[in-house]
């Protein structure tokens, strides 16, 4: 049981919510048969071992480096746990699986491609194939796509940093770059899909920021279809989103913004470093804590200009967020807001969240086993160094698994 008190026109107003426990093994792991408890549980009690990781990361670099196939080993454990499929339509057994569970999907293609003009129109293709595929589909709650993979980071990155310098050449392919970014927002709105613009690299962010704020102008008078992304461990996210409320006010369209903590810390205070300027990562864990609560707490509050996606596998800014929408009397299916967390993680939070009618989402990635192989490393890596992530999730299945087996008996 979860409750908190509220002070409402004088009164005390004590919320409680009997329904939301993260604790809840068996609404968790409900879309899971006993032997894929059984293989989850081997596979985080495998990468727990930070050294281990660490050697099999080396190991598939060399691997993708010599075309030694790799998918034989992989396809059945990290791949099987984290990836829909390889196309968009071998996604369909897990979307249709996750719905039974009221589990939405975000479909992602995930594929590291080369940043040639081959790889870039590929990876171009793809995107334009993914926002179709999403085109009145009930089950699939939003297309995504990452802006550096069709562009070269270089030139992205000298478009955000010094755009004074472009050569004539570069700014024709920067031209170019906006003509794909705008077309996948064009699509997008056509077919009435909310699209997220995934964030980047601090280097790369203003560029992107500008593109995403010029299509949010444009394509979001009535509702929400694009979606900045705003990673809250820079201490100037907070900023930034309020001055996209101010500008959806003033311009008369609704603002839409995905959270997430972050994902490039320690190459962001390195680049920074060797780079001279200052540090954009907030100082530490809980400043970026409670960053990111003010920006979720901030979106509530002005949810009238606003849709929200808020991706985290913290518990606790689950909680917060389930709290701010009783208080503020929004139901737990408002349309404005969605859960949402990534395929293979944090269970707990997703499906207790579904059961008690929330909206909520599973970013589920989709590629070539070779092509979303670093994907696969970045997570294995993800659940070693965050803290207490894989021990949470095998005390999850642990739990689950001695709770079957009793009841087996």
């Amino acid at each position: 049981m979860n409750f908190w008190f509220s002070l409402n026109s004088n009164k005390i107003l004590i919320i409680i919510n009997t329904m939301l426990d993260f604790k809840n093994t068996e609404i968790a792991f409900s879309a899971k048969s006993q032997g894929e408890l059984r293989n989850a549980y081997l596979l985080f009690n495998t990468i727990k071992h930070p050294g281990l990781v660490k050697f099999a990361s080396a190991a598939s670099t060399l691997a993708l480096n010599i075309h030694f196939p790799v998918a034989w080993a992989i396809k059945p454990t990290l791949y099987k746990q984290f990836v829909g499929g390889e196309t968009l339509d071998d996604c369909t057994k897990t979307i249709d699986h996750l719905m039974k569970f009221n589990v939405r999907s975000t479909l992602d293609f995930s594929a590291e491609g080369e940043q040639t003009p081959e790889g870039i129109k590929a990876t171009f293709d793809e995107t334009m194939r993914s926002i179709d595929f999403a085109k009145g589909n009930d089950k699939l709650a939003y297309a995504v796509f990452k802006p550096s993979t069709v562009i070269t980071d270089e030139l992205l990155a000298k478009a955000s940093e010094k755009r004074e310098e472009l050569t004539i050449e570069e700014v024709k392919e920067f031209r170019e770059y906006k003509e794909r970014f705008m077309a996948f927002c064009q699509r997008a709105y056509d077919n009435d899909v909310r699209l997220i613009v995934d964030a980047e690299d601090y280097c790369f962010q203003d560029a992107i920021d500008e593109l995403t704020d010029e299509a949010m102008r444009k394509f979001n008078k009535k509702r929400a279809i694009v979606f900045a992304t705003l990673q809250m461990y820079r201490h100037d996210r907070m900023p930034y989103l309020k001055r996209i409320l101010s500008d959806a006010t003033e311009k008369g369209y609704i603002a839409g913004v995905k959270f997430v903590r972050g994902a490039y810390m320690e190459a962001e205070r390195a680049r920074a470093a060797a780079m001279g300027y200052p540090d954009p990562i907030c100082k530490n864990k809980q400043v970026t804590d409670d960053n990111y609560n003010a920006a979720v707490q901030f979106t509530i509050e002005n949810i009238e200009h606003l849709e929200m996606f808020m991706g985290t596998h913290n518990e606790e800014s689950n909680y917060k967020l389930a709290k701010l929408m009783d208080e503020k009397g929004l139901s737990h299916d408002d349309k404005r807001i969605f859960f949402a967390q990534l395929l293979g993680m944090s269970d707990n939070i997703s499906f207790n969240l579904a059961h008690d009618g929330y909206n909520v989402t599973k970013y589920v990635p989709y590629a070539k086993v070779r092509e979303v192989l670093p994907y696969l490393i970045r997570r294995a890596e993800e659940n070693t160094s965050v803290a207490g992530q894989t021990l949470r999730e095998l005390t999850m299945l642990k739990a689950e698994l001695d709770r079957r087996n009793k009841a087996n008996k």
